[in-house]
């Protein structure tokens, strides 16, 4: 069995635009939403806590949009990983609609860095033993 990290959104007001559709960026902020949450929830590693001294930036993203998303609609947003390297990941997600209709997929690379303490500067940093079977465990 493939373990994916899945959430519901409801497509509200605030994600359309004047066509009645989701406007392009709100995407990538409910997908930052799911990488998020997959960090909380699924990883014990909230933002809020790993941004006092580490990040998880994006440093590539590739997304293709397939289907139109309306006001009213639940997506599932699906999320996966594709490949663990050292400091970062590759993780693959897919958003479908109440038809199971691709509406969204991709693909995303985060890196794990290290914030030094004057917060002007960043370094790719590994994940330590402990966050690698953490995220190993959503491999597909």
């Amino acid at each position: 069995m493939k373990n994916y990290f899945t959430k519901q959104e409801k497509i509200r007001f605030k994600h359309i635009d004047y066509a009645g559709i989701v406007f392009y960026p709100r995407f990538l902020e409910m997908l930052n939403d799911l990488v998020e949450d997959w960090f909380e929830e699924a990883l014990d590693r909230p933002f809020s806590k790993m941004h006092e001294t580490n990040g998880i930036p994006t440093v590539d993203l590739k997304v293709q949009f397939k289907n139109a998303a309306r006001i009213g609609e639940t997506l599932s947003k699906k999320l996966w990983v594709a490949e663990l390297k050292s400091s970062s990941i590759v993780c693959g997600f897919q958003f479908t609609n109440q038809e199971d209709k691709t509406v969204l997929e991709g693909e995303v690379t985060l890196v794990n860095v290290k914030i030094q303490e004057d917060r002007q500067s960043i370094k790719a940093e590994p994940f330590n033993e402990e966050m690698k079977e953490k995220i190993s465990k959503y491999i597909v």
